[in-house]
């Protein structure tokens, strides 16, 4: 691999490993960290300063400043690109190579390639999957399991067509340095991508396609528009070529809607409902504010909560009245092999899920599982026909105020023991796989990722340091906790037997006392977690 000036990569070198790492992308990786790294300081910087705002007692609020792009009608967004017009199921999963062949071969019509929540960053996982995306595209990747099965690919016109999930603003890479300082993991992924498969997309009569995650505000939206502009010179495609869906999965954003389309507008593939994340940032952002803040245990929380049906409303109104896609939430059940009455059960609520969605005017959903794609795609099939999307269908009806967003305290659901344990083994579990380089985890029959940590650790953080009195019990404290986590350790380790790890389960749950007990509250966990890892 030749060297790049200002470039050193920390990682170790294996197979194949200069075909993503050559001197050409490197080149375009350290320009676009050189021209816009400090930007994303500042903005990085901005969320500290608007959460110190929010936790001494503002509240949010739409902008008074972007009134006028909210109130003109005229604008809208880019026309939707060849390969995603039709999104109406979309599956999810990391770029490891079995989940590769499987995403694109499940009748999916896009498959959400992630570098992000589903994935562990392990120096291994970012490279390997970029080369993945690359055989993918190349028709050279295949599979065999440990059992002897093998996967291969069915023909172009039924694979699922690829949207990449890169990581978020707030995470680094540290295996790369430009000039002695750390990349942003975010641009590590989208360039690596771009430069290697953005013309093989093209070819396929496709593009290269993202999906933007933790996006707090348009500021952040215009950051990634500006990227894209440069980039798209930088490799010689036309600009507009990229186009990039949104992830509405933070609170702040919910109220930036239409000035996050706005500025990405030649570039909008729409928005998405990231309904566990928006939880998670719901918590986060309010975990100092007390009980009208206080959400009840993670299971209790549907969809048709009044705060939640305002989000997805608003959500749905704002992207069709601007030409965009409108892409519903996930489905994360894993179907069982051996109880078919938890799949009668399961799938009985994901058709429920499916026909709110599709009522609702959303063009399409997620699933964590191939098993789930028939499920939703009749459901959505039944709605829209012979047609792509229901982009046309207008939700004027659609008034959702400050208030009705901000209405978290009216969640109906309790506060219990077995929640709190429930927080806590699911937590260790999660954060035990994700420390050995797996981020997309079954846990109790659902399709776990890093949000699943998240609103675990948050909830428990909020309810100890808001001295939250459980339903059916003592006040949470740290000592309750601490007994709850070493009870529930010892289940796991029973039910794993001679498969426990000793050493992730002693690290799993060390992370997760500093997480979820500590004084001071960690905004991600996988900011302390990835330094943990080689």
């Amino acid at each position: 691999m030749g060297a790049t000036s200002g470039v050193e990569i920390t990682g170790p070198l294996h197979d194949r490993y200069d075909e993503i790492l050559s001197e050409e992308a490197l080149t375009l990786l350290a320009d676009l960290h050189r021209r816009f790294e400090p930007r994303r300081r500042e903005l990085l910087a901005l969320r500290e300063r608007r959460q110190e705002q929010i936790s001494a007692g503002a509240d949010l609020d739409f902008l008074p400043e972007t009134r006028a792009i909210r109130e003109d009608p005229s604008w809208t967004v880019a026309p939707p690109a060849p390969g995603i017009t039709d999104r109406r199921v979309e599956i999810t999963g990391p770029t490891d190579r079995k989940m590769t062949l499987n995403a694109l071969n499940s009748g999916a019509k896009v498959w959400l390639a992630d570098f992000e929540d589903a994935n562990t960053p392990l120096w291994e996982n970012m490279i390997g999957g970029q080369l993945n995306l690359r055989d993918a595209l190349d028709r050279t990747i295949d599979f065999t399991s440990p059992e002897g099965k093998d996967y291969v690919l069915k023909d172009d016109a039924e694979l699922a067509t690829i949207v990449v999930r890169p990581r978020g603003w707030h995470l680094d890479e540290k295996h790369i340095l430009v000039d002695g300082e750390r990349v942003s993991g975010g641009i590590v992924d989208f360039a690596l991508y771009l430069f290697h498969c953005a013309r093989r997309q093209l070819d396929k009569g496709k593009g290269p396609y993202f999906y933007l995650p933790k996006v707090q505000g348009h500021l952040e939206a215009r950051l990634w528009n500006d990227v894209f502009v440069h980039a798209q010179e930088a490799v010689g495609i036309p600009r507009g070529t990229v186009r990039a869906t949104v992830l509405i999965e933070t609170i702040p954003a919910a109220f930036e809607m239409e000035e996050i389309l706005y500025e990405l507008r030649e570039h909008s593939a729409g928005l998405n409902a990231g309904r566990w994340d928006y939880l998670f940032s719901i918590i986060k952002t309010h975990r100092t504010r007390g009980r009208g803040f206080l959400l009840p245990e993670r299971n209790a929380i549907t969809m048709t909560a009044p705060f939640m049906r305002a989000y997805t409303e608003l959500l749905v109104a704002t992207c069709h009245r601007r030409g965009a896609h409108a892409i519903g939430g996930m489905a994360a059940f894993i179907p069982s092999r051996r109880d078919p009455e938890v799949n009668t059960t399961a799938f009985a609520k994901v058709r429920d899920d499916k026909s709110r969605e599709s009522g609702d005017g959303f063009d399409g959903s997620w699933v964590a599982h191939p098993g789930l794609v028939p499920v939703a795609m009749e459901i959505f099939d039944g709605v829209l026909g012979d047609r792509p999307n229901q982009i046309d269908k207008r939700r004027d009806d659609v008034d959702v105020t400050a208030a009705d967003l901000l209405a978290v305290g009216t969640a109906q659901g309790g506060i219990t023991e077995t929640g709190l344990r429930a927080n806590v083994n699911v937590a260790l579990q999660y954060l035990a796989a994700w420390i050995g380089g797996n981020g997309a985890v079954a846990i109790h029959n659902l399709m776990e990722d890093a949000a699943t940590a998240e609103i675990s650790r948050s909830q428990v953080w909020q309810w100890l340091h808001n001295d939250v009195v459980l339903d059916d019990g003592p006040k949470v404290t740290a000592d309750l906790v601490d007994r709850i986590i070493e009870e529930e350790l010892a289940k796991i380790r029973a039910a794993a037997g001679d498969a426990f790890d000793t050493e992730l389960y002693t690290r799993a749950v060390e992370l997760f006392r500093a997480v979820a007990l500590a004084d001071d509250y960690a905004e991600f966990l996988t900011i302390p977690a990835y330094e943990q890892m080689p």
